[in-house]
């Protein structure tokens, strides 16, 4: 099938406007690469009169943050019958929610760090200092602060120490209105692609992060050289299996399809962690997803023009 005309949709009003439009335009390179013809678009009040007056073959959403990848845009491309490429709305739920998504992963199986979600008005209502301190009664130290929605480690922290754990809140605060407080488990920090082909999910190489000072926040993530990022990851055979097991197990378990990116922390024993999934994995030249498609010997644009040949055929998926 011949792609005629392609939408990639990136920008958005998230705290992730940023980094999606320089994957936006990493992904327009890597189609045009490939032959693909491709218009870039913002998701913007013109954004739908496009659509309809020029409805493209399909539509690849990498908004990042709210919107993006809360499921909103997915559910209006299903109302306009705009095929694209990604989870179906009631997946991309699920998985921005990261309790929620963390008990789905512990029912299929898989571990993840023991923690508790609370919204900001618990602390205002209950008293923050008191709160606290069952927190770290119940799930000692070390831990990690971050909203219960969002990615690109914005608001997140590493708490050593108690007196460092309101400091942790407020700025967890700034980026959401509910906040995930888990243990901090240490090991290899991993994150595992999972890419579909012909409809049956695989796992990429596992890509390891070495950050400064073992802080992979918003600039080490994005700031060229800040960190280190080792594929395939430094890994025992038989841990670099379960990580693999454990991604796919997570991309089926959350429903998810096309493509994914599982967080994990593999730990002295080799035993991996679930901390959480992108369905809308970054695609800057820093980001994971194309890191682990170079280090399998695929290349981006190939495989992204498959996914999209994919959601125009209207082939079940």
């Amino acid at each position: 099938m011949e792609l005629g005309h392609v939408v990639v949709l990136a920008g958005g009003l998230s705290y992730e406007r940023e980094v999606s439009q320089r994957s936006g335009r990493r992904v327009a390179e890597a189609l045009r690469a490939v032959d693909v013809p491709v218009e870039l678009r913002d998701a913007d009040a013109t954004l739908l009169d496009a659509l309809s007056n020029d409805p493209p073959d399909a539509v690849l959403p990498v908004l990042h943050g709210a919107a993006g990848e809360d499921g909103s845009i997915r559910d209006v491309l299903e109302l306009m019958g705009v095929p694209y490429v990604g989870a179906r709305p009631d997946a991309c739920r699920v998985s921005w929610d990261k309790p929620t998504a963390k008990a789905v992963v512990r029912q299929a199986g898989l571990s993840t760090p023991e923690s508790v979600a609370l919204p900001k008005e618990i602390f205002h209502d209950l008293g923050a200092s008191s709160v606290l301190d069952h927190i770290i009664r119940r799930l000692g130290l070390p831990l990690f602060v971050k909203p219960t929605r969002g990615g690109s480690a914005l608001g997140g922290s590493i708490v050593q120490q108690a007196t460092d754990l309101p400091a942790a809140m407020v700025g967890c605060f700034a980026y959401g209105d509910s906040a995930l407080v888990e243990q901090y488990i240490p090991g290899i920090e991993i994150a595992v692609s999972v890419i579909e082909r012909d409809g049956v999910p695989h796992a990429l190489p596992a890509v390891e992060i070495v950050a400064p000072g073992g802080r992979y926040d918003y600039t080490a993530r994005y700031d060229a050289g800040d960190t280190e990022f080792i594929t395939p990851a430094r890994l025992t055979p038989e841990a670099a299996e379960r990580a693999t097991r454990a991604a796919v197990t997570a991309h089926r378990a959350l429903g998810l399809r096309d493509l994914s990116r599982t967080d994990l922390i593999i730990d002295a024993d080799g035993e991996p962690h679930f901390l959480e999934v992108d369905v809308a994995p970054g695609m800057t030249e820093t980001s994971l997803f194309p890191r682990a498609i170079s280090a399998a010997a695929l290349d981006l644009g190939t495989i992204l023009r498959e996914m999209l040949i994919a959601a125009a055929s209207g082939a079940p998926r």
